[in-house]
């Protein structure tokens, strides 16, 4: 029996589709048939050849935002994560990182392991279990990948971005600490942004001020709980932070939080904040990429920042039980705004490169 899977052959080349074996789960591992998987960001990075360094002289498969249902379970997977029994057959949503649990940040309790990705990016798609990654039938979950069933009754399209997109944005303001009330300006309306704007808003935001350059995501965004929205392409920098003052009494906000990925956006970004506010930064996540920022107003401002990557184990249960809850709420099934077959994975990043696009995701 054998499988699809889309190789990564090298930066900007057409992804190859190729067949390996499906592998058997060892005594503590998993099979999933993967039945949605989302073109993240991250992913267009890689393609292109930037983010942490990615080996070009082997084949790999990428992506990491995914659903799947378990085709077939190592025998001594009885549960998941949260203690609820398995079956083959469950729909389940799980972490596509591992800690190590023997580095210094997974001994001090830091989510972000500089080892997480160490069976996924630079892993030969060749070398057995082969399935590595996303982009392919199916994806082989070992031991330390955190796993959870999810609820009946939500849509795929909903449950996909889960272990990424919306489990950064949630663990992201838990850390930065929105609080009730908070006036709060979420900078950038793709995935991560519009599930910033609605968990701030569950959080107690007081005023939610989402910012884009796309007057239809910023249509979507406020539907997903923002009370503000400013569009980037026909505002000023010095504009949109006045606005923002206006809108706040003139004090600025409490919380910002960057989720657009553009350097450029955090000296805006800190100028938006209050004495005392604090900036969440997920968005930038390629190193070698300058801002230009006064580190004098932050300090004189007695600001905090946070850089998160990743997430704990908690965040994943929480996220796929705030969608249940609220899910009449939100549209949460709208961050996914292209679905496009497997096979056409090379259109759908084409698609996804255009920057229009909030998720593609591909139908296995």
């Amino acid at each position: 029996m054998t499988g699809r899977a889309a190789v990564f052959v090298g930066p900007g080349r057409p992804l190859e589709m190729r067949e390996y074996p499906v592998p058997d789960p060892a005594p503590d591992a998993l099979v999933v048939k993967v039945s949605l998987a989302n073109i993240c960001g991250s992913d267009l990075h890689f393609w292109r050849g930037n983010g942490p360094k990615i080996r070009t002289d082997i084949p790999q498969i990428l992506g990491h935002e995914m659903v799947g249902v378990i085709h077939k379970l190592g025998r001594e997977v009885v549960r998941d994560s949260a203690g609820q029994p398995l079956r083959e057959g469950d729909r389940i949503a799980y972490a596509y990182f591992s800690p190590c649990g023997a580095c210094a940040a997974c001994l001090t309790g830091t989510p972000g392991c500089p080892n997480r990705y160490r069976n996924w990016l630079n892993v030969s798609a060749d070398a057995p279990p082969h399935f590595h990654g996303a982009f392919g039938d199916y994806y082989y979950l070992r031991s330390r990948h955190w796993i959870f069933r999810t609820p009946e009754g939500l849509p795929d399209r909903s449950v996909s971005p889960v272990n990424c997109a919306m489990s950064e944005a949630l663990y992201g303001l838990h850390q930065i600490g929105v609080v009730i009330g908070d006036a709060v300006v979420i900078q950038g309306a793709g995935g991560l942004g519009l599930y910033a704007t609605a968990i701030a808003k569950e959080m107690g935001a007081g005023l939610v001020i989402t910012l884009d350059r796309f007057a239809d995501r910023l249509a979507l965004a406020q539907q997903f709980g923002a009370d503000r929205t400013l569009n980037v392409s026909e505002t000023t920098p010095e504009e949109r932070v006045e606005q923002v003052r206006a809108w706040t009494g003139g004090t600025g906000a409490d919380v910002a939080a960057e989720f657009t990925g553009a350097p450029a956006a955090i000296d805006e970004g800190t100028r938006m904040l209050r004495f005392g506010g604090r900036y969440l930064w997920i968005g930038n996540i390629n190193p070698g990429f300058r801002a230009e920022i006064d580190p004098g107003l932050m300090v004189r401002g007695s600001q905090g920042v946070r850089g998160v990557i990743v997430y704990e184990p908690w965040v994943i249960p929480r996220a796929l039980d705030l969608i249940r809850r609220t899910q009449a709420r939100y549209p949460f099934d709208r961050v996914i705004s292209h679905v496009v077959p497997f096979g056409q994975i090379n259109e759908a990043f084409a698609l996804a490169a255009e920057g229009k696009a909030i998720r593609v995701a591909l139908q296995m």
